[in-house]
């Protein structure tokens, strides 16, 4: 009031005005108190309740926890029969199995190219040289410690295996050889068939078996070195 009356001795228009609208009490430019307090409390329960526990404090078992729920007391269930897992249907039998309709294949799965090899030659040198060593023959080092001799890769009955048979020896294991499934990936192990191919190829190849370039090469070397002077 006492800041209306020295507007109005001032002759103040605008307050002059504004107490005639307000019949001279001070405009409400905020609200009240008491609706900012209501406001308040509103938001504060919001903001309490969805500080709930539940995420954090969920009805579940932790890894390999019993259970008194279950009759076998296993928090883990086994999976129904039958389960298949995403990406893991394998339809694909000369893929996953190498066979088809029950028979071994001897034709790979995809084209056997240089990285192929490449890769083959990479996956042998760390799983199997230990056991066939680096040529095939089945005197890798573990075996010139006393452990049994796998056959050579070059004997006739091999050779005339078909590429199936490795990936299934691969896979499932025979005799002494204990499986490689975990180890060495479906891809990887046709790359060490596709390899052990060229190991059998290159102990019983012929020049015929050169490209014409590369067989022109190796008749020279041969005459340069026949012709050269011996001493």
């Amino acid at each position: 009031m006492r800041v209306m009356k020295g507007a109005k001795q001032l002759g103040c228009r605008s307050c002059r005005g504004i107490d005639q609208k307000n019949n001279g009490s001070f405009p409400m430019l905020f609200p009240s108190l008491r609706v900012l307090g209501g406001l308040l409390l509103v938001l504060g329960v919001l903001i309490l309740t969805g500080c709930r526990q539940d995420m954090h404090d969920q009805p579940k078992y932790k890894a390999l926890a019993p259970s008194s729920f279950f009759t076998d007391g296993r928090s883990e269930r086994p999976l129904v029969p039958g389960t298949v897992a995403r990406g893991e249907l394998r339809e694909n039998t000369q893929l996953y199995q190498g066979k088809v309709d029950g028979k071994l294949v001897d034709i790979f799965p995809f084209p056997v190219t240089k990285q192929v090899l490449e890769r083959g030659l990479e996956r042998y040198n760390i799983y199997c040289v230990p056991c066939h060593d680096h040529s095939g023959n089945g005197q890798g080092m573990v075996v010139r410690r006393g452990f049994r001799a796998p056959p050579s890769y070059h004997s006739e009955r091999l050779r005339q295996a078909p590429a199936g048979y490795f990936y299934d020896v691969i896979t499932n294991g025979f005799g002494a050889m204990q499986d490689y499934s975990v180890q060495v990936p479906v891809l990887d192990r046709w790359a060490i068939v596709a390899y052990i191919r060229a190991l059998q190829l290159s102990q019983h190849a012929s020049l015929n078996d050169v490209a014409e370039a590369d067989r022109n090469k190796l008749n020279e070397e041969v005459d340069s070195r026949s012709t050269a002077p011996h001493h």
